[in-house]
């Protein structure tokens, strides 16, 4: 292992550069030796390695003078910046180069650790967590990185960046502290961010599962091919020989319609791809389900026998998350009864379907959709659980600055399944939050709801959840979507305190239920 605090040569991260094809030229460095890598000016310190980094609203290479009088020992660029006193070393791509700097630094963890990676639209979360609770139930110490938290030696610490997958030097710093407290396996929530961005281009994955695909983050890939075809390359990624003595695994929901081209790219990559679903062909095909507001059982066909599995967590989608960590097992040759027992275990999952019950009348659940198909998915599995006639109420809005063709797409899903839809804030950031809700609102109204009836548009979020309980009937469901497990709301002046549930229980104790104590 690396000692990260220990200075160490720079021409040894030169001759990596040199032999991932990465380095275009270089001042001989004359022995120097780097006290540590950043890629914020701002942390710059004496004998660092400055690595700019193009974003998209801040270029790298317009700080590397300042790296440079900060006392940087040289700056690692994509196109030589100027006259500065500190060899520049020109590098084909500067996220990808700091991913492999970072990871040099900290020892390659994950060379260490079984490292699995869930990537999909909807259900990363819900299935990492799975992932790990699996990993653990046959022996595997295994961490956790992701959107909700990230869980170091049984640890969960709440995630308070807005990143799923955090960067290149954070994450490769987060998997050496796992190696460094025991653990053996790592399941990494893996975005498209995350990859398009080469936040994991030197993370070494074992497996990687696809939960599925639908609109999303086109404000940062551009095109719905660009965001694919991100999902993709961690699948063209997998090692034909892993560290298991096994090729790699790429567990895939052959129920999605973009099933075949990441089968395609496992193939390619010489990998053993494995898929689960409903469909016949499906390796893990699942026969039954009987769903449940406390949960679900599933009957399935794997490893040539007919099983079945009692998931405390309710939902056809869930059933899908399950089943994918269970191809996870079978593709690692772990034992599927070990499990399943360990995915029965788990309750439940922060802002993923997460109930509030404080003894009211109706149903409140609060969850992290805050894209059409997730949208879609969750009212599909809450509006039967309504009593019949009571119905679901759904209050949400969209991100500002983000992908604005996914808001009326929402605003449908949620009209096509809810009595009365309640448009309102979800982190409009510096955008004008009128025209998010107006956006939206056409979608709902496009499917049938009528403004000021069964369609409102209420832009303090407290106020939308306390109109939602207020008109919620008895046994009927209201879902509060978008916000999930966050603590956090992005307005025009950056973070501001919020909690879904901190929220629904204040108002729902104004309304006489609070929780007992005890």
């Amino acid at each position: 292992m690396a000692d990260a605090g220990r200075p160490r040569p720079l021409g040894d991260l030169l001759d990596r550069w040199r032999a991932e094809g990465r380095l275009i030229s270089d001042h001989d460095p004359g022995g120097a030796h780097l006290t540590g890598v950043r890629d914020d000016s701002r942390q710059v310190e004496r004998g660092n390695l400055f690595v700019a980094i193009r974003g998209l609203r801040v270029d790298g290479h317009d700080f590397a003078a300042e790296a440079a009088r900060k006392g940087a020992v040289a700056v690692a660029v994509e196109h030589p910046v100027g006259e500065l006193r500190v060899p520049q070393l020109v590098v084909d791509r500067g996220a990808a180069a700091l991913a492999s700097a970072a990871a040099w630094w900290y020892g390659d963890p994950s060379h260490e650790l079984l490292t699995v990676g869930v990537t999909g639209t909807n259900g990363k979360t819900t299935t990492s967590f799975l992932a790990a609770a699996g990993l653990s139930g046959v022996g595997f110490a295994t961490g956790l990185i992701g959107t909700v938290g990230i869980r170091i030696g049984g640890q969960l610490t709440r995630n308070e960046e807005p990143n799923t997958t955090p960067g290149a030097l954070d994450l490769q710093r987060i998997l050496r502290e796992m190696r460094d407290v025991g653990e053996a396996a790592v399941v990494i929530e893996t975005s498209s961010h995350g990859l398009a961005a080469d936040r994991v281009a030197s993370v070494d994955y074992d497996a990687a599962i696809f939960t599925n695909l639908s609109h999303e983050h086109l404000d940062f890939h551009g095109t719905f091919d660009a965001y694919r075809w991100a999902k993709v390359s961690l699948f063209e990624r997998l090692p034909q020989h892993g560290k298991t003595g096994r090729p790699g695994i790429g567990v895939i929901n052959a129920d999605d319609a973009h099933a075949n081209v990441f089968i395609d790219a496992t193939r390619g990559a010489q990998a053993l791809p494995i898929t689960y679903g409903t469909r016949p062909e499906a390796d893990l095909r699942l026969t039954n389900l009987v769903a449940k507001s406390s949960g679900s059982r599933l009957d399935y066909f794997a490893g040539g026998a007919a099983r079945r599995m009692n998931l405390r967590l309710p939902g056809r989608f869930n059933a899908h998350n399950a089943l994918a960590v269970l191809g996870l097992a079978e593709g690692l040759g772990l034992d599927l009864d070990a499990v399943s027992t360990a995915l029965e275990a788990v309750r439940g999952v922060p802002g993923r379907m997460e109930r509030v019950d404080v003894g009211q009348p109706f149903m409140v659940v609060i969850d992290y959709a805050h894209t059409p198909g997730a949208l879609d998915a969750v009212l599909r599995e809450l509006a039967p659980l309504a009593a019949k006639g009571r119905g679901v109420i759904s209050v949400f809005g969209a991100s500002g600055e983000r992908d604005v063709g996914k808001r009326p797409l929402m605003g449908a899903a949620a009209a096509q399944w809810s009595w009365l839809v309640i448009v309102t804030e979800d982190d409009s950031r510096g955008e004008d939050p009128a025209s998010i809700y107006e956006a939206i609102a056409q979608g709902a109204a496009q499917t049938g709801k009528r403004r000021g009836e069964n369609l409102l548009i209420i832009p303090n979020r407290r106020a939308a959840i306390a109109e939602a309980f207020r008109q919620a009937r008895p046994g009927g469901v209201v879902l509060l979507a978008g916000k999930g497990h966050e603590t956090w709301n992005m307005g025009p002046n950056g973070p501001e305190p919020w909690s879904d549930r901190e929220a629904a229980e204040s108002v729902l104790a104004e309304l006489g239920y609070e929780a007992k104590p005890g």
